[in-house]
């Protein structure tokens, strides 16, 4: 069964939690503690997934300029983040992008990822693969 994008169950989303771009530390524990509510959500809904995405994004976005001015994420950065964010073990990632080796030299920072992984990852973590190839 596929499920199907709901935008008006996404409007409402938007609404309750309003999500915009995080200025300060309050306004990231806000979107920190949306963020883990969600994490602990089972069979998250096409709608909740997006909104997840988004706000991992602004947190993202935020704790690169507040707590790394001046540094940019890498492949490397954005990939434990998302794995970290979304409790996924290095394991999880075996029958996405390779085997036990290749996943553990690429969480390990030792191998870049190619571009057919940052696609494969793109798709197992529904974000666009070019955060994972610089």
């Amino acid at each position: 069964m596929t499920l199907t994008f709901n935008s008006d169950k996404y409007k409402e989303l938007l609404t309750k939690y309003k999500p915009r771009l995080i200025r300060n530390e309050e306004e990231n524990e806000k979107a920190l503690a949306v963020v883990e509510e969600l994490m602990h959500r089972r069979n998250l809904t096409p709608e909740e997934d997006e909104l997840f995405d988004l706000l991992v994004t602004l947190i993202e976005k935020f704790e690169q300029e507040y707590y790394a001015p001046g540094q940019s994420s890498t492949p490397h950065s954005m990939l434990l983040f998302l794995m970290e964010q979304k409790d996924i073990k290095e394991s999880d990632l075996v029958g996405v992008i390779g085997s036990n080796e290749t996943v553990s030299e690429i969480v390990n920072g030792k191998r870049e990822i190619s571009k057919a992984e940052a696609k494969a990852l793109g798709d197992f973590f529904k974000v666009d693969s070019d955060l994972f190839v610089l």
